[in-house]
């Protein structure tokens, strides 16, 4: 076959650039349909492919990164009101009881992998440490970072501990209002999802309100989690579709090369997901003034969103969903200078009412749903330690097969 009549492979994009016609929900995007549309939020990526304390570490070894998400510039001294869900609980989100307790997020989200978490957690202290210590360098305030993780190991040599606090510090300075990089980026960089290299996406909607304004909801994932079989587009079942495929040309074709290759490749990658099925971070953002029971009902629904594209909740997955609102400042690091804590001080909130909270729980889904599209669709294949090989999905194939249900 002549080079001309190959057809091209289609470049890497999100998913409405590929499927104009697809459907994900009634509510239009943000700008950016990212979760930087939440005014306020501020996010940074970082991926990690060498370490100076390794510096003779083997090609391709070091896959990792970091995604470094603010509430709001100002977090230490402002909290926002927060909620979290855990759909399965085999995984890490640091500084959760906390947030349980209290309702209250004041750290950064950091978003790693497994091993990166105490690195990540000790990074938050050294930029607070840095920006609020006393003349001395000593401290007297509370903070309990968040670190969230999922397990990058198939593709990134963990025993490297490839995370530095000094990348954490980096994250927090440089974090910004643009478009959240997606694929192989920031913590997701040596993720997999759905037996396709996976990693970081994200997604917003606009949700109209009373009195002609509005509310965005945002989502950002770290998907690492899933069977190929169980992988669906708006309801398309294109991951059982193309395994089948794949399946019935080995049959057809036992003795070619490539075909066998393939199929060792994705057997080796089932074996490995077979044992740890794998994770996904979910963190919701909005600017709605909800409460956090009200949080903590939003960041459940991204389990809905989940559920679409094929996650279940398998029993060795960690997938654990945090929301938070920017629409409340509440003044902490505040003992003993304007509040005595044995007088109890009120504060004025606004809230939205519970029986008009639908719109926003429709909108988390939504987000969620094709903020993993978004991070399956944009990441790029890979070739991991030991020369382990991850696919990415393959959207010609996607845009053929999805023509008979759009």
């Amino acid at each position: 076959m002549s080079s001309s009549s190959t057809p091209s492979p289609v470049p890497r994009q999100r998913v409405r650039d590929l499927l104009p016609k697809i459907y994900l929900g009634r509510y239009a995007t943000g700008e950016k349909n990212s979760l930087t549309d939440v005014e306020g939020v501020l996010v940074s990526t970082q991926s990690i492919h060498s370490s100076p304390k390794y510096p003779n570490a083997p090609p391709n070894s070091i896959n990792t990164g970091l995604t470094t998400i603010l509430p709001r510039r100002d977090w230490f001294d402002h909290a926002c009101f927060a909620g979290l869900f855990r759909f399965n609980g085999s995984g890490e989100m640091t500084g959760s009881h906390w947030i349980e307790e209290t309702g209250l997020l004041h750290s950064p989200i950091t978003i790693t992998g497994s091993f990166g978490v105490g690195n990540a957690y000790n990074g938050i202290y050294e930029y607070a440490i840095r920006e609020k210590s006393d003349a001395d360098g000593k401290v007297d305030w509370f903070l309990c970072p968040v670190v969230a993780e999922t397990f990058d190991g198939y593709l990134h040599d963990v025993a490297k501990f490839a995370v530095e606090p000094s990348h954490v510090i980096l994250g927090i300075d440089t974090a910004s209002s643009s478009p959240v990089p997606e694929g192989n980026t920031g913590g997701g960089t040596g993720m997999l999802a759905h037996w396709f290299k996976g990693g970081t996406g994200s997604s917003s909607r606009i949700v109209p309100a009373e009195n002609n304004t509005s509310y965005t909801v945002g989502a950002l994932v770290q998907a690492n989690y899933g069977a190929m079989r169980d992988f669906r587009i708006a309801g398309a079942p294109i991951g059982r579709l193309i395994f089948e495929e794949q399946e019935r040309l080995l049959h057809t074709n036992p003795n070619d090369p490539s075909l066998l290759a393939q199929a060792s490749l994705l057997f080796k990658i089932k074996q490995a997901k077979d044992k740890k099925d794998g994770s996904i971070i979910i963190v919701l953002a909005t600017d709605a003034p909800l409460h956090p029971l009200q949080l903590q009902r939003l960041a459940k629904r991204a389990t809905v969103g989940l559920a679409r594209v094929g996650g279940y909740g398998a029993n060795p997955s960690g997938d654990i969903f945090l929301a938070f609102s920017t629409a409340s400042k509440v003044e902490v690091q505040v003992e003993g200078t304007k509040v005595d804590r044995f007088t109890p001080h009120v504060l004025g909130v606004e809230m939205v009412d519970d029986q008009s909270v639908t719109a926003l729980f429709e909108a988390a889904a939504d987000a969620v749903e094709e903020a993993i599209l978004n991070a399956v669709c944009m990441a790029e294949s890979m070739v991991g330690m030991d020369g382990r090989r991850v696919d990415a999905l393959d959207l010609g194939k996607v845009r053929e097969l999805m023509e008979r249900f759009l």
